[in-house]
């Protein structure tokens, strides 16, 4: 154990997901080793973070706007929705320069034994958006892109049962 303000920044960056006590003090003690400029960048980055990152209203992915680039792209199409659990994944999906249609970010997947169920989820809002056309324009296709592990599957096929009764509508 450190002293205060050390202890204090290792305590936190080992509340980040992936990093355990060692990488937490690992990263504290190359962040004591930086220049005050550096620190000063980092910190106003965090800030910028902090201030002026939002959700997107429609999609749910991260954006400085209220409506992300790809909901107000007009080239986007708008019949095609991919569902995927966080906005990590639009991200490696739009490397691909494939897909161009918009998303839909659930904000995670099923896991019971960790209390997340389908309320704890953005799946309300995916219904919504598929019942209420989108920008005036039938949605037609929605192609699930969950994670290949146990509560990505199980997530998928909770959706693919909750959308089963859509006319029209190929999941």
């Amino acid at each position: 154990m450190y002293e205060g303000p050390v202890q204090d920044l290792i305590d936190e960056l080992g509340k980040l997901p992936g990093i355990g006590p060692k990488s937490a003090q690992r990263i504290a003690f190359h962040l004591l080793s930086l220049e005050p400029p550096e620190i000063d960048r980092l910190q106003a980055a965090l800030q910028q973070v902090r201030d002026g990152v939002r959700f997107c209203e429609v999609c749910g992915t991260v954006s400085d706007q209220e409506r992300c680039r790809i909901c107000s792209d007009p080239r986007r199409d708008r019949t095609q929705i991919c569902v995927v659990e966080e906005p990590k994944d639009v991200q490696a999906i739009e490397r691909t320069r494939e897909f161009r249609g918009r998303y839909h970010v659930l904000g995670g997947a099923l896991d019971p034994l960790s209390g997340i169920g389908p309320d704890q989820l953005r799946i309300r809002e995916l219904l919504t958006r598929i019942g209420n056309q989108e920008d005036g324009v039938d949605v037609t296709e929605v192609i699930i892109a969950t994670d290949p592990n146990t509560e990505g599957e199980a997530t998928a096929t909770y959706l693919v049962r909750m959308l089963r009764d859509f006319p029209g509508l190929t999941v």
